[in-house]
């Protein structure tokens, strides 16, 4: 596929969608190695969905980028639409500068969509901050991943049912999220959940248990080696949450489920700093934004 390295393309003004019923924002990126260093080969977006420049705190690769939705939350009828290329050899981190607030709905489904294709020898980490459910918000998250024989994956996703910091507890709306991982157009990780307040699941012992936050870490690359397995089985974190991992022939997954985002993300980034020596080939460093 041929490029153009750097070229940001953009709309005159955002889009906004044909019933006025919400912003619709799209942004695709694709990463591509240059001389054994991963570059932003091009951006396009439409709509109140950026990213920043490229940073490099660990040299040539991975690049790392900060995914921004400006208007700092998603309102019922609201659309984003994600979409990365990692072509071969490249490598990049992508994650987001803060929480992701999807407020009352009003009547209308706020959504988004990401599909991400990693082709040969590439990887890409997808890191972003929780997701916050405001009461009242009806939301959809759709991620698919394609992977090629030899790329690799690893993202986390974590969600909080209500604004707990001002004790709103999450009374109305409705939660949908899927998540598919493909590999070669095999089909390795299917994961899907629809709650809304009244979801049996969200009481129950083989559910959430009463809890308000849960999350899970899914690594694409392979089975993860005996040892690697047992350093993750061994972290643990000082709380009342209920966290664990597992392994697969095609994939490594963690879960938590607890009161707290803060929490599991401290837990998620345990386990990014003992598995990436393993699927990434380099030492976990945290992205710069996560210090702000």
């Amino acid at each position: 596929m041929n490029v153009r390295s750097e070229l940001p393309q953009q709309s005159d003004k955002p889009v906004i969608n044909q019933l006025m019923t919400g912003w619709d924002a799209s942004l695709k990126l694709i990463f591509d190695s240059r001389i054994n260093k991963t570059i932003l080969a091009r951006r396009q977006h439409y709509g109140p969905l950026v990213i920043q420049k490229i940073l490099y705190p660990e040299g040539d690769n991975p690049a790392h980028g900060v995914i921004i939705h400006p208007p700092g939350g998603v309102a019922g009828g609201d659309n984003l639409q994600l979409t990365v290329q990692m072509q071969t050899e490249s490598s990049a981190v992508l994650t987001t500068p803060g929480a992701t607030k999807w407020y009352k709905s009003a009547g209308r489904q706020a959504s988004q969509q990401i599909e991400m294709t990693i082709d040969d020898n590439g990887q890409l980490e997808w890191l972003p901050q929780e997701n916050i459910v405001f009461d009242g918000a009806d939301v959809a998250l759709n991620t698919q991943v394609n992977l090629s024989e030899t790329a690799v994956f690893a993202g986390w996703e974590v969600v909080c049912l209500g604004r707990q910091a001002s004790g709103e507890r999450w009374t109305s709306g409705r939660f949908r999220q899927k998540l598919l991982i493909k590999r070669e157009d095999r089909l390795i990780w299917n994961e899907s959940a629809l709650l809304d307040p009244d979801s049996r699941v969200l009481r129950s012992m083989a559910g959430l248990h009463n809890q308000v936050v849960f999350g899970s870490f899914v690594v694409a690359a392979g089975t993860a080696p005996a040892e690697i397995l047992q350093s993750c089985q061994e972290i643990n974190i000082d709380s009342s949450a209920d966290y664990g991992v597992s392994a697969l022939p095609d994939i490594f997954t963690a879960r938590y489920i607890g009161p707290c985002a803060q929490e599991a993300k401290i837990y998620f980034e345990k386990l990014w700093y003992c598995l990436r020596p393993w699927y990434g080939k380099r030492s976990a460093v945290r992205p710069r934004i996560w210090a702000t």
